[in-house]
């Protein structure tokens, strides 16, 4: 039998990933979860084997979630799901020990994809994403070296939120840090991409087109 935990606070999300997991082949049987800590809860009771996590959840909503749970069970396979652009993320979380990234307005048969290459123990990326990556070695980029490639992915969720206009306050608290360590990393970031300020930051960012559509910030790979 496959053990999978699903945790995210939506149930309609919760509803349909379960779905897509009951319909593959094997003995499958889901658990659910809407917060992290519930999360935490189940994960120090028994053995999971797979962990489809939200990002963006009560509780969470950073880089240590993943840290916390493979403090409890080293060996479980995460997949994260999310509804934050993968370009933007995926990178920062599976360097952090996260098996998979996938979005999750993608279609089920790219979730089926995703879930049984987690399984089988590799890892995951959406075909987009992975061309770039690609690209990034294989392909001649651009003569103007890049300040923001350089950023760690802890940096890049700092950046997107000082960008969106919170103050470094409502950072801490959605990231779960102290405001000293916040303001340390908007110094990095400042520093590493050569700026003074958010607004000057964000106008690099436009020139080395690394904003999406929504005006996020995203990196380019």
């Amino acid at each position: 039998m496959i053990h999978v935990l699903i945790a995210d606070d939506h149930s309609i999300v919760r509803l349909g990933i379960k779905q897509i997991i009951c319909s593959l082949p094997g003995n499958m049987h889901v658990t659910e979860a809407k917060t992290f800590d519930e999360t935490i809860s189940f994960i120090e009771q028994q053995h999971f084997d797979l962990l489809v996590l939200d990002i963006n959840m009560p509780g969470g909503n950073n880089l240590q979630m993943i840290q916390a749970v493979k403090l409890r069970q080293p060996d479980v396979r995460i997949l994260i799901c999310s509804a934050y652009e993968e370009i933007m993320y995926a990178l920062g979380y599976l360097q952090t020990g996260a098996d998979g990234y996938i979005e999750k307005n993608s279609p089920d048969d790219d979730f089926k994809t995703a879930i049984n290459s987690v399984l089988a123990g590799e890892k995951y990326i959406s075909r987009a994403v992975r061309e770039q990556l690609i690209n990034k070695y294989t392909k001649q980029q651009d003569h103007r070296p890049n300040p923001f490639s350089v950023l760690s992915g802890r940096e890049v969720e700092v950046m997107n939120l000082l960008t969106k206009g919170l103050p470094l306050i409502k950072i801490a608290e959605i990231l779960h840090l102290q405001l000293t360590t916040v303001s340390t990393y908007k110094a990095r970031i400042f520093e590493k991409t050569g700026v003074k300020n958010v607004i000057a930051l964000v106008e690099k960012a436009q020139m080395y087109q690394v904003t999406s559509h929504s005006g996020e910030v995203v990196m380019k790979v």
